[in-house]
């Protein structure tokens, strides 16, 4: 992708990000109709997530996190890439207790954060293990650390990690132990088995590199001028240079896309989490705000006589309780985006709702023709409110069904409109060229999509 493309990628995340953090914010503004200071405080830890991720994009900083089980030798890849040894290594298990992080910057304005997490199989280490999930889901390219062929535990861990759905590098580390036939037979296999994971083709060159961070030290003769001869252990230099290359290629090709897309997908998990919340806390308003409109929309298609204002006048009132129910959570709703929002609730119901309205329209039209004839004829008159009152709640049950199915939709957040996180994430994707890591990404989510 060109830097200017990676560019409107950034920009557009920061524009959705400063979008989303204007709209929360008025949970904390005293007299805003939607402020609400027990939700304020609950939504506390989402509105600091999404600030803390637009100065992220904002600093440029790109999050690279390593992976992996004890011993594989997670701590030396960092150090190695960084040119120095600033994280403690050793033979023993679990040396990492807890993530550290360095700045590397690798050449040019990248600026990288490079992330070691504990071993994902520590021994009584859940809490490390959980930590390392979370770190997950703030990197925006993740090391997997392996030493040889992929154990039944490492396989696990490989597996769950790809569910934060993140670029993934596997690094085939320690290679400085294995002869270079048992070397190539590994990285087969590895290949083949990321495509079982994956689910796609086998790994290319940029998804698995094969490196020694911490080579083992050689035992070596060394001759003087004088004779004598003496044996002395000397430790080999590290083979990382593919691995850098690898990171800096990406970083060039895509990474200003990658950085764009991780902060979105991080603020729709916000913004996912701050709607559940304000759904949650309001629910027993919202119940009663449904079922208001219910009665009015049963009411005014039940005594109205012609047939289709009937059909525009239930319209206009579902369109009126989506909007509604997104002022009582504090989203922000156009018209047009809650007849977007009724249009997928009618069309997802299985043709439910659908044929309620058709059945609606009918009874209007009957309704209507009852009205015309009626005059004074009591008979008329009973026909008449017998359809009112059969069509009303038929209107009165759509209008309830339409609520609920849009509190499915508002609790995922401000994730329509232009500047919406799935809107620009969706556009982000549509944009990778084939030969990019985040093109895996996207033929991933899809994928997982046609699953669903």
């Amino acid at each position: 992708m060109s830097r200017n493309q990676q560019e409107t990628h950034l920009n557009r995340a920061r524009a959705s990000l400063r979008q989303a953090i204007s709209w929360y914010g008025n949970f904390r503004k005293p007299g805003h109709l939607s402020s609400n200071p027990q939700l304020a405080g609950l939504v506390k830890p989402e509105l600091e997530s999404l600030t803390s991720t637009l100065n992220k994009l904002d600093n440029n900083v790109i999050c690279i996190a390593a992976f992996g089980l004890v011993s594989r030798g997670k701590s030396a890849v960092i150090n190695a890439l960084f040119g120095q040894k600033v994280l403690q290594t050793g033979p023993l298990h679990g040396v990492t207790q807890y993530p550290r992080s360095i700045r590397w910057q690798p050449g040019g304005k990248v600026q990288v954060e490079l992330i070691d997490t504990p071993g994902l199989d520590e021994i009584a280490g859940e809490v490390r293990a959980q930590m390392a999930r979370d770190i997950a889901h703030q990197a925006d390219l993740i090391l997997f650390v392996v030493s040889g062929d992929i154990t039944r535990t490492e396989y696990k861990a490989l597996s769950e990690l790809r569910q934060a759905q993140k670029p993934l590098i596997l690094v085939f580390n320690k290679i400085d132990l294995y002869p270079d036939t048992d070397q190539a037979d590994i990285y087969n296999n590895l290949q083949q088995l990321g495509a079982v994971i994956l689910q796609e083709k086998p790994l290319q060159p940029d998804e698995i590199v094969m490196v020694a961070a911490e080579p083992t030290p050689l035992e070596v003769r060394v001759e003087y001028p004088d004779g004598t001869v003496n044996y002395e252990w000397e430790t080999p230099p590290p083979q990382i240079e593919q691995l850098k290359e690898t990171i800096l290629k990406i970083l060039n090709r895509e990474g200003r896309s990658l950085l764009a897309l991780n902060a979105l997908v991080q603020a729709k998990t916000a913004e996912e989490s701050i709607a559940s919340k304000s759904v949650d806390l309001r629910e027993a308003q919202a119940e009663d705000l449904i079922w208001r409109f219910a009665r009015y929309k049963a009411l005014a298609v039940g005594l109205n006589p012609i047939a289709f204002l009937d059909v525009v006048g239930g319209t206009l009132t579902d369109l009126a309780l989506i909007r509604a129910l997104a002022k009582l959570y504090g989203l922000p709703m156009t018209g047009y985006q809650a007849g977007k929002i009724l249009k997928t609730i009618l069309f997802s119901s299985g043709g439910l709702l659908l044929s309620e309205l058709a059945s609606s329209f009918m009874l209007g039209l009957g309704k209507s023709a009852t009205a015309i004839a009626s005059g004074e004829n009591p008979m008329h008159l009973t026909a008449f409110a017998g359809t009112a009152i059969t069509q009303g709640g038929i209107a009165g049950y759509g209008a309830y069904v339409v609520g609920k199915a849009a509190q499915l939709y508002l609790e995922k957040g401000c994730s329509w409109g232009q500047l919406g996180v799935s809107t620009v994430i969706t556009e982000i994707l549509s944009e990778v060229d084939s030969n990019t890591i985040l093109y895996r990404l996207q033929q991933e989510l899809s994928n997982k999509k046609r699953n669903i």
